[in-house]
């Protein structure tokens, strides 16, 4: 439904069939999405999954080895970036150093020799848009990360471009100052009304800010959605445990009908949502639950939703919530968030606890090889 709303929308880019490749290296794999006037759609996925070099071909940076790249329905796939009406901002700002805010802002306009009332007009009105009018007149060394990077911002949508491109810009600011930008980033392109395309590898950062998020992995885009379907119903193991943290258990497809399914899992019996048309009755699957939806309880729930018994093995505090992982009789591990003020005792390792869930809350997804890595992993890794 989302890609169906995008495309009735107006596009503005339209990436076609493109693949890039370096020698014997494919970095981007048949990529095929358009993105649509004034939404902010963000490309994430681990570092290598293809979505930088997916944005330098859009900036034109990078030219695709096949397929085509259009700018409101223009192929610009070999025209130089100078010549394309997008802007990037990537992680180093790259302010001139010897200019004012003010100045800073206003080089790209006079640089194409635009009227100076004009100028000024345009300048003062995005330094209102960014909150920074107070410091026109200040060097970029007098700012700090966010100011700075929102004078990278008014500067690249000075020129008022189709689009605005973003590569990880919130990287190089501390974790504070990151949550903030996020919330002004969004607020600025609802103002400017401008397309902004961004790469993250940080998935609270696509899901706070996005209209729709394109997950990728290896070169290839696993899934396109809003931030909603992304973590709601994930369309592949890897998308799942990607985004968040997910509870994913390895399940036979005993039945399946009018999107439900019957499913062998933990050692019993689970009933779970089913929207992929490719999973059928007597595959094997992957269930998954995320863990802020599991019930934790001392006795034995009998609800009419799926429950299984397990031991504590691990708790982790995290302020507002209690990470717990338990491992039932199969030797599963099961991974819920129960909030802090939950009416439980005080919980230790070794304890024997029921964890419970509507079947709602369970989603099948097709087998996996391999499981996802964990969050952990995931951070190591980068």
């Amino acid at each position: 439904m989302a890609a169906a709303a995008a495309a009735a929308a107006s596009t503005v880019i339209e990436i076609d069939h493109v693949t890039k490749s370096f020698g014997d290296y494919t970095a981007v794999n048949d990529a095929d999405f358009s993105i649509a006037e004034g939404e902010f759609f963000s490309m994430l996925g681990p570092s290598g999954c293809g979505k930088t070099t997916t944005l330098r071909m859009i900036a034109g940076f990078e030219t695709p080895t096949t397929g085509a790249i259009r700018l409101d329905g223009t192929d610009v796939s070999t025209v130089p970036p100078y010549k394309r009406s997008v802007n990037t901002v990537f992680q180093q700002y790259a302010l001139f150093p010897h200019m004012t805010v003010w100045d800073n802002v206003a080089f790209g306009p006079r640089s194409q020799k635009v009227d100076k009332v004009e100028v000024s007009r345009r300048v003062d009105e995005l330094l209102e848009v960014v909150r920074l009018s107070d410091f026109a007149a200040r060097k970029p060394a007098q700012l700090s990360g966010g100011q700075q990077q929102r004078v990278a911002l008014a500067r690249a949508l000075v020129n008022f471009p189709k689009a605005l491109l973003l590569d990880e810009p919130l990287g190089a600011l501390d974790l504070k100052l990151r949550h903030a930008m996020q919330f002004e980033l969004k607020r600025i392109q609802r103002e400017v009304g401008i397309t902004f395309v961004y790469v993250t590898h940080d998935q609270e950062e696509a899901l706070t800010m996005s209209d729709r998020i394109a997950v990728m992995s290896n070169g290839n885009v696993e899934q396109i959605g809003t931030p909603t379907e992304i973590y709601a119903r994930p369309s592949t193991v890897f998308v799942a445990g990607f985004i968040g943290q997910a509870n994913l258990w390895p399940c036979s497809i005993d039945s399946r009908s009018n999107g439900s399914a019957i499913v062998g899992a933990l050692g019993t019996s689970l009933s779970a949502s089913c929207h992929l048309p490719e999973i059928a009755a007597g595959q094997r699957g992957t269930v998954m639950v995320r863990p802020e939806r599991l019930q934790i309880t001392m006795s034995d729930p009998e609800t009419l939703g799926a429950r299984v018994s397990g031991r504590v093995t691990d708790l982790t505090f995290q302020g507002p919530v209690v990470r717990l992982l338990l491992t039932v009789p199969d030797g599963s591990q099961v991974l819920a968030n129960v909030p802090d003020d939950a009416d439980l005792p005080q919980l230790r390792p070794g304890d024997e606890v029921w964890a419970s869930w509507a079947p709602d809350a369970a989603c099948v997804l097709p087998a996996a090889d391999d499981l996802p890595l964990t969050d952990d992993e995931l951070v190591e890794e980068s």
